[in-house]
């Protein structure tokens, strides 16, 4: 492992570490609150390690659900960990079986989005690069939820004082990441509006993954985008 590698990827998972912090204690405070143990809370993000599944997860553990509407829900919410891997297979396909396991482990948001465009800046992506942005924010998550499960009493109401916004913003912020994309704002219009009527008639957390959906299937439908000197060449014929 390159060690000139990790610390690069140590560097870039720094500032989303610092983003993702208020998440973690968030989650902690609001575990705890749903019930769970200070223990269970930890637990809960060293293995699931997905944020907004892990916050549809406690309220419906806190609602007394059945187990097996827990998992579907946790899953719906992360369907797009789906499509995630299947943009990021040509970039790790160069990875051992073990280090793919790794990697999909620690494939949350951020991760893909930084791994995505290093990948279309030409960059490498290493191991070493990946596990060093992986572990920068996985390990500080775990740390993170366990002080919110221990002093997330002392802050109270979290929407009190506007901590319910934090992951909107923070989503919004990875979405506008991609702004130089081709078909950015009609895919995003679609897979917003989408999200929106799947709000309503279907309900929590399906919209998640139905919005993402509509935004697929629109990309796959839109003829893919000339180059530039192709569309140059075309101009001067005509």
């Amino acid at each position: 492992m390159s060690r000139g590698d990790f610390r690069e990827g140590l560097r870039g998972g720094f500032p989303i570490m610092l983003a993702a912090s208020p998440f973690g204690a968030l989650f902690g405070a609001l575990a705890v609150d749903n019930g769970f143990s200070i223990a269970d809370a930890v637990f809960m993000s060293a293995t699931v390690y997905a944020g907004a599944s892990q916050m549809v997860g406690i309220e419906l553990f806190g609602s007394n659900v059945q187990p097996w509407l827990v998992v579907l829900s946790v899953f719906a919410v992360n369907f797009r960990h789906v499509l995630y891997s299947a943009s990021l297979a040509k970039h790790i396909r160069h990875f051992s079986f073990v280090q793919k396991l790794i990697a999909f482990f620690l494939l949350v948001d951020p991760q893909y989005a930084e791994t995505e465009q290093r990948g279309q800046r030409g960059l490498p992506v290493t191991f070493a690069w990946y596990a060093g942005f992986g572990v920068v924010i996985y390990v500080p998550w775990l740390i993170n939820t366990l002080i919110g499960a221990i002093f997330g009493q002392l802050i109270g109401d979290p929407k009190a004082i506007g901590l319910d916004v934090l992951l909107p913003i923070y989503f919004l912020g990875l979405v506008m990441s991609f702004r130089t994309r081709d078909r950015f704002l009609p895919i995003v219009a679609v897979s917003a509006v989408a999200s929106v009527a799947a709000m309503h008639f279907v309900g929590s957390p399906w919209h998640v993954s139905i919005g993402a959906l509509a935004g697929v299937l629109l990309a796959a439908c839109l003829p893919p985008k000339r180059p530039a000197t192709e569309t140059h060449a075309v101009e001067k014929e005509a």
